[in-house]
């Protein structure tokens, strides 16, 4: 039997026309009737409503869509931009995580290294995936990965998709923040260039663990914060339920971060995101990757490492009566 379509709260307005419109054709049918007219006049509905809701989505409503379970993933955009994919596995020094792959592929003809936080599609791979939450051993070996591509010369995409680092006790006496704080370091310095793109969720030092690269790309209908909304309403309302609130205060808006700063492009969805037309937005990806990695291509080693520098420098200032503040 076949599962029902996935129906994000907001979207249920679409779901009630919908059965209208089913209904309408079964009546149709079961007596001969022409109902032409009252088809297209729902149809027509339906359609203006859809604009309507994907025209003036909440940034609430963006986190949903973020989270959506039929959304491409990382080795879904992996298989449909890259060939040759081959997967490394283990950080060298404790275990591998599934929540963070990795390995070499081909883009576009030219060999590279891919690193990514990778969900599940069911309970059982979100149990071997950790739900996407990597634990340190998953960012060493994002560290290895980068450090092997560094020495072989490959330009390193990072895919962004994580509500955070996994926060668990065993993490913890494993020290996922030093894992995190050296992954920082070392991609400030790393002689390569390298691309991160937020497909999905980007929550808080989990997800800049593979994220301080010289361009940062996300998909419009995904979100990159310091904290996600849950954890925000946590500790701002005491209330989780509070977490749209908290989306709108975080300024959960891609077309936001890009204003300030955050990120370097948003890439367009098909309409009502991702999960709707996996192939056209990884075509969105494809065009976006080709522009950026030939600027960076062009770019001496000094002046990529200076550019990153400065890029990162920027974040946080802000102007006051005329004076620049860091």
């Amino acid at each position: 039997m076949e599962k029902p379509a996935y129906v994000m709260e907001f979207e249920k307005p679409l779901r009630e026309l919908a059965k209208d419109l089913d209904a309408l054709h079964q009546k149709s049918l079961e007596h001969n009737l022409d109902l032409s007219a009252e088809v297209k006049a729902l149809e027509k509905a339906i359609e203006q409503t859809r604009r309507d809701i994907y025209s003036n989505l909440t940034p609430w409503q963006r986190v949903q869509i973020a989270r959506h379970p039929k959304r491409p993933y990382a080795l879904d955009y992996v298989g449909m931009l890259c060939e040759g994919f081959q997967e490394l596995h283990g950080d060298r020094q404790y275990n591998d995580d599934r929540a963070l792959i990795g390995g070499t592929a081909f883009f576009n003809g030219e060999a590279i290294m891919i690193i990514a936080q990778q969900k599940g599609r069911d309970t059982k791979e979100n149990i071997e995936r950790n739900f996407g939450m990597s634990q340190p051993e998953g960012y060493r070996k994002a560290l290895r990965l980068m450090k092997t591509a560094e020495r072989f010369k490959l330009p390193v995409l990072t895919f962004i998709d994580t509500p955070g680092a996994y926060p668990g006790v065993e993490s913890e006496a494993r020290h996922v923040s030093e894992a995190i704080a050296v992954n920082l370091r070392e991609m400030a310095m790393l002689r390569v260039p390298s691309i991160a793109v937020v497909v999905g969720e980007g929550g808080s030092g989990g997800a800049l663990g593979i994220g301080v690269t010289d361009r940062v790309l996300i998909f419009e209908n995904s979100y990159y914060s310091v904290i996600s909304p849950e954890g925000c309403a946590a500790i701002l309302w005491k209330d989780r339920a509070a977490a749209p609130k908290a989306a709108e205060a975080l300024k959960l808006n891609a077309a936001t971060l890009e204003q300030l700063g955050v990120v370097d492009e948003v890439l367009p969805e098909p309409f009502g995101g991702a999960q709707n037309d996996p192939a056209q937005a990884a075509a969105a990806l494809k065009y976006a990757l080709l522009k950026h990695f030939n600027d960076l291509r062009s770019l001496d080693l000094e002046t990529l490492l200076t550019a990153r520098y400065d890029r990162y420098r920027r974040l946080g200032s802000y102007e006051e009566a005329g004076v620049v503040h860091r």
